[in-house]
Parts: structure tokens; sequence; C-alpha cells
């Protein structure tokens, strides 16, 4: 069932405060939902640190990241990478881009990723790489055009997520609930693979592991559950 404006509004705001409160997103980083009403458009906050975002943040944009009512606000300068995700991917309904400290040695060694956890499988079998240095030379990092955005799509191609080199991840899924378990799965897994380095080998899932880990954990009533939970925690 189609969500209304409002509703789609209430759900971008609690996932990230949840993505905040799950080490996810800091004072950084954002998240956005495609309109539910128009596919041609996305919902993102105004450039605030996403801890503190109200439903009243929420802007509305095109594809092509301008805003469908320019109020003066200051928007974040990534939309574009929102903008050429929902471009390129029909099937991605919800974005979210974040820095945390758990995905980092990934982005800054280029070492392959590969689920260990039957929850990290909701990521898929990689997570690909994608540099701005290698693509566009020396920049500030962030990915603030649409030649920069629509590269990072081409990157990241029919995965669930990808790497940026020495920035950061973004992380997608066929609704908010789906993309929020899998940026805190995959959060979670790169940790345990960092952390387990000292036990190497370390036993990785299989494809059929993924296809069938993943599909049980993407089911509506387990991610309801998992959003209970988290959403318990942020308003506790």
């Amino acid at each position: 069932m189609t969500q209304s404006l409002e509703e789609t509004r209430r759900d971008l705001v609690l996932a990230s405060r949840i993505l905040v409160n799950e080490g996810v997103l800091d004072g950084f980083g954002h998240v956005s939902q495609r309109h539910p009403g128009d596919p041609e458009r996305y919902l993102l906050p105004i450039a605030r640190s996403p801890g503190m975002i109200a439903a009243g943040d929420v802007a509305e944009f095109t594809l092509d990241g301008d805003p469908v009512a320019d109020d003066g606000r200051r928007y974040f300068l990534e939309r574009v990478i929102h903008g050429a995700i929902y471009r390129a991917r029909p099937d991605v309904a919800a974005i979210a881009h974040f820095h945390s400290a758990d995905i980092m040695p990934f982005c800054l060694t280029g070492r392959a990723f590969r689920p260990v956890t039957h929850v990290g499988a909701t990521v898929g079998y990689h997570v690909p790489h994608w540099s701005a240095q290698q693509a566009f030379g020396d920049t500030n990092l962030l990915v603030a055009t649409r030649e920069q955005g629509d590269s990072l799509a081409a990157a990241m191609g029919r995965a669930q997520g990808v790497f940026l080199a020495n920035h950061g991840a973004v992380v997608v899924g066929d609704d908010i609930r789906s993309m929020t378990f899998r940026a805190i799965q995959l959060c979670s897994d790169a940790r345990l693979q960092v952390t387990s380095a000292a036990f190497e080998p370390i036993t990785r899932l299989t494809d059929a592991e993924i296809d069938a880990s993943g599909a049980a954990n993407l089911q509506p009533h387990i991610l309801a559950r998992a959003w209970d939970w988290w959403s318990a925690r942020v308003e506790s």
C-alpha cells in the first residue's frame, strides 16, 4: 500500500534518528526516500545534522537535484548522490550516505567485502568500491556534481551499496526499513570482520547462504521487529 507524503516524511525522520542512534550516522550523512506519489522526485532533509531533523526539515527534489520549492534554506551538496541513484535504479526507494568508522577500513584499503553473518547477508554478495581520485583526480572528496554522482551510481551498478574511497559508504533499499536494516548490518558485519582479522581465516558466507539468509531477513515481519526495536531505543 502506498504511503502518504506525511507518513513518508515521518519515516524518513525516524530512519535518520535510528541510524544516528545505532552508530551509522553522526553529525554528518543523510537519508532520502523516493516520493511516494511521484517516482521522478525524492525527499531529503535540508543540510542539518541527521539526529536533529524534524518533518518540517524534509524538502522535495527532482531527480536532477533541484528543490521543488526553493525557500532559501541550505541543501546538501551531496544530494546528487541520491538523484543519480534514483535515476539509475528504479528499484531503489531509499538511500543512506554515511561515514561510520566501522566501514572506513574497507574505504581506506579497498579490501573486498563479503558478508560473514546471516543478517549481514542482506547487503548481498559484495560491495563495490568507487574512488573520486581515480575518476576525477584531486577533489575535496565530496560527491557534488551530477557527473560525480553518475559515476558513483555506475560503480554501484546493481549492488546494494558502494564504498567511497577515503570517504564513506552508500546503501540502498526498496523501502526505508530494508535500507535501514541493511545500513546497520553493513556496519555491524564490517566491524566483526575487522575485529576478527586476528583469527584469520574468516569463514564467509557462500552465495547460496547469502541468497537464503538475505531473503529471510528482509521479510516484512523481520523488518518490522527490528524497526520496532530500533524505534523504541530512539524514543526511550
